[in-house]
């Protein structure tokens, strides 16, 4: 199969799957059996591109043009394919969980759901594989879009008011400030086209610069920085696999990979340093790591307070990024899967501990590792990974984040690394001690239960495991993030 086979396959193999998940929506078993398929060939698809760009290789296909010299095109290169292997094998071991959380759940339109994933999926592979700012775009508002049924799945008036903040502000940040910042590039530079070094180099002043790139920060709404985060924690009223759609494999993860792809393809990172344009960019990051960890301290609720720990973890990515160091560069992309892993373990554990014993907050999970050892093991890892402690991922992004910052002597993000994860540990390990080391109380639940339907226990496994195996054999990922900023 040649290389413009699989970039295109990589985004039609979803859509097409859209098919046959609709077409089964009165036989379940295969309606799930035609989802899971549809996620194992794309992750074939993918890792078929990872060994082409393995051995060297760029793919670029161009579709069409919107307008002369503006081209629908895709490009495969090391950041976008880390991306797309963590998205794609996410959604295999996200299916696998669906399939449990949402019978187990007796969840309603368990069809539009499937179908709504395999469309998010398809769009995230859009934004991974994109070869300009024009497509990036395209596909990143396509996200948006098919992610908002899934918010509001339940039909509820919540569901309904959080679909409408979560529309509001990603379509309006979006459209407001990132579409204006990419007419603006393509005013000044003559191209979209995501270039090593990037295109404005020469273009502009340093004022017009330093601004472009604050437009662009603020247009990417998905990353959830302060003052624009409402959208993250409002969402949290989904289905737990919407979730970890949200919170781990597409839409965050799209927004903190289009900041990565703008600062080192767009702008470059010399451009930047040379200018000091992304200094205040270390301050917000840094007010939105601290902020949000304080706020998760004070979260009863399970799901609300992995919410606000999401919002600080995002920080970290853009943090490293705006150091404007290569290590630290690095450090982001690596945090991009240690994150994705890390995380949607968490949520998977918050899903399964709703489904078995229907506890929501933090102040019921007394004892309940007894009961539910191998979820609440998993969500021990998790919360490692979070805290940033071997052996588990987190500790290797965080450590290149922190290296790269003490290269820079950006004392602002060391600072804020250390002090954040002792806020990720006041606000984790209470959980995992209660869980394993409290007694049970009476809370009026109903405490006869066990583990949740065992392929939503079998997903957690995985993602735990793969968020220690991250730390153990990092290679793969150590090498596509080094690639990032010339160090394969």
């Amino acid at each position: 199969m040649n290389e413009t086979t699989l970039v295109l396959l990589a985004i039609l193999v979803p859509l097409i799957g859209v098919v046959p998940i609709v077409l089964a929506d009165r036989l379940p078993n295969l309606r799930e059996a035609f989802s899971l398929i549809t996620a194992g060939l794309l992750f074939a698809v993918v890792f078929s591109l990872w060994r082409l760009v393995d051995q060297g290789a760029r793919p670029e296909v161009v579709v069409g043009e919107m307008l002369p010299g503006l081209p629908i095109a895709f490009s495969v290169e090391p950041l976008g394919m880390l991306f797309a292997l963590i998205a794609s094998f996410l959604w295999i071991v996200t299916t696998i969980y669906a399939i449990g959380y949402m019978r187990g759940h007796h969840e309603k339109h368990q069809t539009r759901f499937y179908a709504f994933f395999a469309v998010a999926i398809a769009s995230t592979m859009g934004i991974a594989l994109a070869g300009n700012m024009l497509t990036l775009f395209i596909f990143y508002e396509a996200l948006t879009i098919s992610t908002f049924p899934l918010v509001t799945h339940a039909g509820t008036e919540q569901a309904k008011r959080a679909g409408r903040l979560y529309l509001g502000l990603l379509l309006g940040t979006s459209i407001v400030f990132q579409l204006l910042a990419i007419i603006a590039t393509w005013i000044i530079a003559g191209t979209l086209t995501f270039a090593d070094g990037g295109i404005l180099a020469g273009k502009a002043s340093d004022t017009v610069v330093a601004v472009l790139f604050a437009i662009y920060v603020f247009g990417i709404g998905k990353i959830a920085i302060m003052p624009f985060h409402r959208w993250l924690p409002a969402a949290m009223v989904a289905p737990t696999p919407v979730s970890a759609l949200l919170h781990a494999v597409a839409v965050v993860k799209a927004g903190v990979f289009t900041v990565v792809k703008v600062t080192v393809y767009v702008f470059g990172v010399d451009l930047l340093v040379g200018i000091d344009g992304a200094v205040w960019l270390q301050w917000l990051a840094a007010f939105t790591i601290i902020a949000a960890s304080i706020v998760a301290l004070t979260k009863d609720n399970l799901k609300a307070r992995l919410a606000y720990s999401t919002i600080s973890q995002l920080s970290y990515v853009v943090l490293a990024t705006a150091v404007l160091a290569p290590q630290s560069v690095m450090g982001a992309a690596l945090h991009i899967a240690a994150h994705a892993f890390g995380k949607i373990t968490l949520f998977f554990a918050a899903g399964a501990i709703m489904v078995a014993s229907h506890k929501t907050e933090v102040s019921q999970l007394a004892g309940i590792g007894r009961r539910m050892p191998w979820t609440m093991t998993a969500f021990a890892i998790g919360a490692l990974s979070m805290i940033g402690v071997p052996p588990t991922a987190g500790f290797v992004s965080k450590w290149y984040i922190l290296q790269g910052a003490l290269d820079a002597g950006q004392i602002v993000a060391v600072a804020t690394v250390v002090i954040s994860t002792l806020l990720n540990a006041g606000y984790f390990l209470p959980i995992v001690y209660a869980a394993f080391f409290r007694k049970e109380t009476a809370d009026g639940h109903h405490h006869e239960h066990g583990e949740a339907p065992w392929p939503s226990v079998l997903a957690l496994v995985v993602t735990a495991t793969g968020t220690v195996i991250l730390f153990l054999a990092p290679g793969a990922m150590l090498e596509l993030a080094g690639a990032v900023i010339g160090r394969s």
